[in-house]
């Protein structure tokens, strides 16, 4: 396999975890949002721990993968 199709498919498998990462941001934000004044709060600290984690792990995926489509460029 050739390295530009060894970048090509990382950047496809990439995309899918960043969609399921931004999927699961956007329900635990819509979940903060309904139950915050309900829930316990733990969960609502455990929300909040988790909205932090889950974005900034969505902004290193968005980073990695302009990374390597930048490095398609040389190749």
């Amino acid at each position: 396999m050739s390295k530009i199709d060894i970048v090509k498919e990382t950047i496809a498998y990439l995309k899918f975890w960043l969609g399921i990462l931004v999927v699961s941001d956007i329900s635990l934000v819509g979940w903060l949002l309904t139950k915050a004044n309900t829930a316990v709060n733990f969960k609502v600290y455990g929300a909040v721990v988790g909205i932090t984690a889950i974005t900034l792990s969505v902004f290193f995926v968005h980073k990695r993968i302009e990374k390597l489509i930048s490095s398609l460029k040389g190749l």
